[in-house]
């Protein structure tokens, strides 16, 4: 039987029990492992891994550990200079783009609803995501732990919480996005920017009390819905208040 020692830092805490948050741990282990096998079979996705001290010392995924060692695990955005030791996770995506999970149908929503590009079907399978992910670069969005671990993924994040508000108050502090957010630019059923049209040249499509009562429209090239501002736009118009006065 060997033993290692393992600390994770902030974020990462959330994906252990109670009893190994936040402290130094004892892990049992036969065999030669690498760190990467290790801190995911303790739970750990190693996409939101940006560092790993072994003994003081940077190291890769590709370590073996050894017994006795001594393991610090940091997720990405720790605040002391790190400039000097080795890096594990991609460079974050200077153009943010996501694709969300069947579970995040509702958290989709609310992203399109601030202008952030966010692919969503609820028929994708768990092989599409990472492969639009990798094609298109885009980070991944899930409540999946399991999705996480897979080797392929360079960018991903697991939401915490369940509720949407708080679903998407996680996601714009996580990723700072507040000076990506342009409201009512994009189509909330297919995800494509919306571009402004003049009442004349749709008129024919709207309903009757519409054309009457409104005069600026957006629309949908790829789907063809059309958007005006009713009393649906009024309700996101709160809710979006209420989603970024955190």
């Amino acid at each position: 039987m060997k033993n290692a020692y393992f600390r994770f830092y902030e974020e990462l805490n959330d994906f252990l029990p109670e009893g190994k948050k936040k402290k130094q741990f004892e892990h049992n282990f036969h065999g030669r492992d690498s760190i990467k096998d290790m801190v995911e079979s303790i739970g750990v996705p190693h996409i939101e891994i940006d560092m790993i001290l072994v003994n003081g010392s940077s190291v890769d995924f590709s370590y073996i550990v050894q017994d006795k060692d001594e393991i610090s695990v940091y997720p990405m955005f720790e605040s002391f200079d790190i400039s000097n030791v080795q890096h594990l996770r991609a460079k974050p995506l200077r153009n943010p783009k996501f694709i969300a999970d069947v579970q995040l149908g509702t958290l989709a929503k609310y992203m399109r609803m601030l202008g952030l590009d966010t692919f969503y079907r609820n028929s994708y399978w768990k092989n599409e995501i990472i492969e639009i992910s990798l094609k298109e670069r885009r980070v991944i969005l899930t409540k999946d732990k399991d999705l996480l671990k897979r080797t392929e993924i360079t960018h991903g994040y697991w939401i915490r919480n369940d509720n949407p508000d708080q679903q998407i108050k996680e996601l714009i502090k996580r990723f700072d996005l507040r000076n990506e957010i342009k409201e009512f630019t994009r189509c909330f059923q297919c995800n494509t920017e919306l571009i402004n049209v003049d009442k004349k040249d749709i008129q024919e499509k709207l309903p009757p009390k519409i054309r009457e009562q409104q005069n600026e429209f957006s629309f949908c090239g790829s789907c063809n819905k059309i958007y005006w501002k009713g009393t649906h736009y009024e309700k996101m118009k709160a809710a979006i208040a209420r989603i970024i006065d955190f």
